[in-house]
């Protein structure tokens, strides 16, 4: 898991090439008023799904990981608690959706924590980084919020 500012998303390129692509396309779009739906960067490889929601408490959250992809979550608009901790201490509780590469995970114990995520801050999240989104700060609040999803 990596957290970070906009702004030094050249920090960290060197990660691999496709990150390098979609971290440029955050860096060179304003996403600000994009709609909401997909748009393809490198085909299934990379591609970005821009959404809004209303963020909820954190007793209405899921845990959940995914297998074939990396994402990066870029805050557009709003803020938001993303729970984050490691797959070795989570137990399946939803079967393994292979065709929406998504598992949903409950907590074996306490080792986790909450992220505050703001304006144009993003998270990169690997496959043993289980993670809740959408969790308000305090009270429900807008989000708009762009996933970039890579293929690894």
């Amino acid at each position: 898991m990596i957290k970070n500012s906009l702004k030094y998303t050249k920090n960290y390129y060197n990660l691999s090439d496709k990150v390098r692509l979609a971290l440029e396309y955050l860096d060179q779009n304003d996403l600000k008023e994009r709609e909401n739906g997909r748009y393809d960067i490198l085909g299934d490889d990379v591609y970005i799904n821009v959404q809004d929601y209303t963020s909820k408490p954190e007793a209405q959250g899921k845990w959940e990981a995914h297998r074939k992809y990396i994402d990066i979550q870029f805050m557009i608009k709003g803020s938001e608690r993303i729970g984050v901790g490691e797959i070795d201490n989570y137990q399946t509780s939803e079967t393994y959706d292979e065709t929406k590469d998504l598992e949903f995970l409950k907590v074996s114990n306490d080792k986790y924590q909450f992220i505050n995520m703001n304006e144009n801050d993003f998270i990169i999240l690997y496959p043993q980084d289980v993670h809740m989104p959408q969790i308000a700060m305090d009270t429900p609040f807008y989000v708009k919020k762009a996933v970039v999803k890579i293929s690894i």
